[in-house]
């Protein structure tokens, strides 16, 4: 075997297209363009996503209404008013509130909401709080933790 004997595969070589060089060429007058419109002129065609003028659906779908969030954010809700009944100094947590039967499923972290009022001190630890709920617990004597 030589570098003078060596040839390319058959088949794998194809020639390129040479358009607009007459009928008998087969790409021949508009170069398989068609004949009129857009899409057969020369320069850059449309955008991706063009519809005509018409508002192009990525920017007509979050107009539309009963889009699901792909990703939402799911918490385990309490209210400072359902702590009410736990007795003082106690921390609290998502185990301890499911425990007590306060909280009877785990939607995920632990959110603390201010609706209610709060006379216990308590050691609260949870994922996140409202402002509402973290001044009562505070102004109660207890203390937050995320």
């Amino acid at each position: 075997m030589k570098l003078s004997n060596l040839s390319p595969k058959a088949g794998s070589k194809k020639r390129r297209r040479r358009v607009g060089r007459g009928i008998a060429a087969g790409q021949g007058a508009s170069c398989g363009f068609g004949m009129r419109g857009q899409k057969s002129r020369s320069g850059t065609g449309t955008k991706a996503g063009f519809e005509g003028g018409q508002m192009p659906l990525y920017r007509r779908v979050p107009k539309l209404k009963h889009f699901t969030i792909v990703n939402p954010k799911n918490f385990t809700i309490v209210n400072v008013g359902q702590l009410t009944d736990l007795p003082a100094n106690t921390e609290v947590t998502l185990e301890s509130l499911m425990a007590a039967g306060i909280v009877t499923t785990n939607d995920g972290p632990l959110k603390v909401l201010g609706d209610g009022e709060l006379s216990v001190a308590l050691k609260v630890t949870a994922a996140a709080f409202s402002n509402g709920a973290k001044a009562k617990i505070e102004a109660a004597g207890g203390s937050c933790e995320a």
